[in-house]
């Protein structure tokens, strides 16, 4: 009893440094919902091109995750974190330059560039959660950090609007004048110059703070032989494509629910994001209560699927000109009232905060000494992130429009179902 108290008093100050940057994760992540409708609007975009903003940064979860692991076994995790930060850094000061001279190529380089460091971050810091800590209190800890994270989501949509308010165009229906693009650009100049010097001061601190390292592990990620084992396992497979689909729809309805109340006219866009990721939060908590004591992970799961495409059907099949619902929920407790079709966007935080919490469990189950390679795998399920939007912004140059582009979640939401009703079950391919 007495050397796990000791354990847990050594873990405080460590905890305290990891949620920090979790809170850090989420700050960068979804700050996306925000930046890609006010670069949208001030470089004149079409939906698609919007998409690429999103599209950049998680791309590079799939070409950065596997040598993120390698540089972490070389310099251990603490450095990586340290690395990690000073390459959110170094994307802070590319956006300068690239609202400087208003150059969309600069900015999708900055969001590549981001996107490396908090692949990096990501990859050294999750480990933490588990290993600083006992063992038997290693799930709290991992649901705190979520909502940490996506309370970074609900706070960096509020942030950006609040330092950006001398900047914004007052008309979302025209074209800008060449002296409204430049007051858009240049008010994008000093919050991400104090991005940079947050995370540089941030990296410093991590370097030099009293962060335990941990005892390196056995390189067989990369074993050929291993990773075919792990895929012959239709739960583990299946898992990481209901992963994929999962994040695609997150991002979704996070990153682009700004670029929809762009299109409708709701002036106050940007802050948009904070409205999905609030309902995240309250999925989280939900989940902390009911599961496992009222709900098991699969019926949540499957619960979660069938409110995603409910909500979906909605959305795509909606009035945008209605209030009803949203004056109804938001007006009363002081809130904006908004279309209903962008809170049913909102709401889908809700259906989609249980996803990823239960895939987890259910495709590792059984895996034994695999288990690494799988963890790897569900990783990789990240890039959806790059694909979701981009589908979307595809859908959208087509006759469909900005708010039919969203049956694109349909497949993905029917396909999370299917996992959660049988896909996990299936022990063999045959």
């Amino acid at each position: 009893m007495a050397a796990q108290q000791t354990k847990s008093r050594n873990s405080t100050m460590p905890m305290v440094i990891v949620a920090m940057l979790f809170f850090v994760l989420g700050f960068a992540t979804w700050l996306n919902g925000s930046l890609m409708p006010y670069l949208q609007q001030m470089l004149q975009l079409t939906p698609l091109q919007a998409s690429l903003i999103i599209f950049s940064f998680y791309i590079a979860v799939t070409f950065t995750a596997l040598p993120s692991a390698w540089l972490i076994r070389k310099v251990g995790y603490k450095n990586g974190m340290a690395l990690g930060m000073a390459t959110m850094m170094l994307a802070g000061l590319l956006y300068i330059p690239a609202a400087q001279t208003q150059t969309f190529a600069l900015f999708l380089l900055a969001q590549l560039v981001i996107g490396t460091g908090q692949t990096l971050l990501q990859t050294a810091v999750n480990p933490y959660v588990v290993k600083i800590g006992p063992e038997e209190t290693a799930a709290v800890r991992i649901s705190i950090m979520g909502i940490l994270n996506k309370t970074a989501g609900v706070v960096a949509p509020i942030v950006f609007t609040a330092l950006m308010a001398g900047s914004f165009a007052t008309k979302t229906d025209v074209a800008l004048t060449a002296e409204q693009i430049d007051t858009m650009a240049s008010g994008l100049v000093l919050p991400y110059l104090g991005l940079a010097a947050f995370l540089g001061l941030l990296a410093l601190a991590v370097k030099y703070s009293p962060l335990p390292e941990l005892e390196k592990e056995a390189d067989t990620a990369g074993s050929s032989g291993q990773l075919k084992a792990a895929l012959a396992r239709p739960s583990l497979a299946l898992g990481v494509v209901a992963l994929f689909v999962y994040v695609a729809v997150e991002v979704i309805a996070g990153d682009t629910i700004g670029l929809f109340a762009l299109s409708l006219g709701v002036e106050r866009y940007t802050v948009m994001t904070s409205y999905t990721m609030a309902c995240m939060v309250l999925g989280y908590v939900l989940g902390i209560v009911l599961i496992p004591r009222v709900l098991s992970q699969q019926r949540a799961l499957a619960i979660s699927a069938v409110l995603g495409l409910l909500l979906t059907t909605a959305i795509v099949f909606g009035d945008t000109s209605s209030y009803a619902i949203a004056n109804a929920l938001l007006v009363p407790f002081g809130g904006t009232a908004l279309p209903d079709t962008l809170l049913f966007i909102a709401v889908l935080g809700l259906a989609n905060a249980i996803v990823w919490p239960a895939v987890w469990p259910l495709a590792l189950s059984g895996l034994g000494s695999l288990t690494s390679v799988g963890s790897a795998l569900l990783i990789m399920g990240i890039a959806g992130g790059a694909f979701g939007p981009l589908f979307w912004g595809l859908a959208s140059g087509t006759g469909l429009g900005q708010q039919g582009a969203y049956i694109v979640m349909l497949p993905c939401y029917l396909f999370i179902l299917f996992y959660a009703v049988k896909g996990h079950k299936l022990t063999s391919w045959k």
